[in-house]
């Protein structure tokens, strides 16, 4: 990609409307997620053809801008290009009809927009607790000793206290109170209503001001808290304007959390509980009926899912599963031959491309798929772009994916799957996991290489400069014009 971030980013937002059509910006690790006042003024074409920006998904609530391993940078001088209005809220976007598509794209970019701040603390997390258990399994400490407990309390910490960091996130994307969202979530994780949910998982009556209260486990979980903040900013506007000015200081935020509370507790969070299980356990239902098929299928189309953005739906899936049961086995092991798949596909685009500009791209995509698992710069600076590259990387997924499901690899993190990462599929109950783990990223990359390779693509042509092309022999008796 270009160095020239401050270039880049004044293209990217010259193509999507110019600052005014901006009413948010935020990104995750390759994306810029931009959300606009009006999406029909956006040129694509123009935007597509950016140097440095590597492919475009527009729907009806965001404009997501493809970047690469390199998005932070352009994000930062995007965000300079941004003036502050005076409440320093951007604009509001232009309300349009309510329909059933606008629907799930408006749960998708909630959904989206809330867990991708996340994601860093959850991997750095899952990573250590990955750590504790090689220390563990190696016998350089003790068994319970303290450093192994406070290693495994540093890495549960994100997992623990998950409806906060929710709840924080959330109250960021739906303009809302942040405290009072951090302040509400607090209250599922308080250590007497842990203790009062798990007397009333036993069977001791435990109700509010005479309704009975559910019980549930709300540490570890992602949906109730979001879709409580999702409420709360709902309930904070009427509130606003039903207090008189005078007692806002203190009546406006205790009814907030009067209010706000109760129902999170009995309702917001049971419900949100009731979505969150019946997703995770309809796919693991699959999976359980299917076996290997599943992550097969899985593995083959991973790629689709990342070009709409729709595998981030599974998120909340892998940390509920991988929190409460230590390892997530279908998702994550789709993931090894996805990603070193496109890593593969770029390298035989890298080998067989006459195009230094490609052939560069090609290389520096493959690296970040294969090493960090970052597949974002393949799929759509390479993959996507040549079309049968793509194709090629489809069916190494699926071959792949059933070999890691056969293997039964599961993931005990949720860190992108790459080289450095691979560690998370190793399991000390089965030594030999490491093997088919390193089997499928080896098989990965070697499929989707001769298969890029068979199927071929159209090689992009090297352009030559005008000078060169267009400029007439010169005659000695004609003076030379300035270029």
């Amino acid at each position: 990609m270009s160095k020239n971030y401050a270039a880049v980013a004044h293209s990217i937002v010259d193509a999507i409307g110019g600052v005014g059509n901006v009413a948010a910006v935020t990104h995750c690790m390759t994306r810029l997620r931009f959300t606009l006042v009006d999406n029909n003024v956006v040129d694509l074409p123009r935007l597509k053809a950016i140097s440095g920006v590597m492919g475009v998904v527009s729907n009806d609530q965001q404009c997501q801008v493809i970047i690469g391993n390199t998005v932070s940078q352009a994000y930062a001088e995007v965000v300079k290009l941004l003036p502050q209005s005076a409440t320093g809220q951007p604009a509001q976007p232009v309300k349009q009809r309510l329909t059933l598509r606008r629907i799930g794209a408006g749960i998708l970019d909630a959904l989206i927009g809330t867990m991708s701040p996340l994601i860093p603390a959850i991997i750095g997390g899952s990573m250590v607790k990955l750590l504790a258990m090689i220390l563990d399994m190696t016998g350089v400490f003790d068994k319970g000793s303290s450093t192994l407990i406070i290693l495994n309390v540093i890495g549960d910490g994100a997992f623990f206290f998950l409806p906060v960091m929710v709840a924080a996130s959330a109250a960021i994307k739906f303009k809302t109170n942040m405290s009072l969202a951090i302040a509400i979530a607090g209250v599922l994780v308080h250590p007497n209503f842990i203790d009062l949910m798990a007397k009333a998982a036993q069977g001791q009556p435990v109700e509010f001001i005479g309704f009975s209260v559910t019980a549930v486990k709300y540490t570890y979980t992602v949906i109730p808290a979001l879709c409580m903040t999702w409420l709360l900013s709902y309930i904070e506007r009427w509130v606003d304007k039903i207090t008189p000015a005078v007692t806002k200081n203190f009546l406006k935020p205790m009814l907030i959390v009067l209010i706000a509370a109760p129902i999170a507790i009995m309702l917001i969070g049971p419900l949100g509980i009731w979505i969150g299980s019946g997703i995770s356990a309809l796919v693991y239902t699959v999976h359980s009926y299917l076996g290997w098929l599943s992550v097969a299928i899985m593995g083959a189309i991973w790629p689709l899912l990342v070009m709409t953005g729709m595998h981030r739906v599974f998120t909340p899936t892998i940390i509920q599963t991988i929190a409460e049961t230590g390892k997530e086995a279908m998702v994550m092991p789709s993931e090894i031959g996805a990603n070193l798949s496109l890593g593969g596909s770029s390298l035989a685009v890298a080998w067989r491309t006459k195009n230094p500009e490609l052939r560069q791209t090609a290389l520096a995509a493959a690296a970040s798929a294969i090493v960090a698992g970052i597949s974002e710069p393949a799929l759509y600076g390479v993959a996507l772009r040549l079309k049968r590259p793509l194709i090629a990387c489809l069916i190494s997924g699926f071959i792949c994916g059933g070999i890691a499901g056969i293997g039964g690899l599961a993931s005990h993190s949720m860190a992108s799957p790459g080289l450095f990462t691979s560690v998370q599929f190793f399991d000390p109950a089965n030594p030999m996991s490491i093997v088919w783990v390193f089997a499928v990223m080896v098989l990965a990359v070697v499929i989707s290489f001769i298969t890029t390779l068979l199927l071929g693509f159209e090689d992009i042509p090297v352009e030559q400069p005008k000078s060169e092309t267009t400029q007439p022999e010169s005659n000695p008796l004609t003076p030379l014009k300035n270029h």
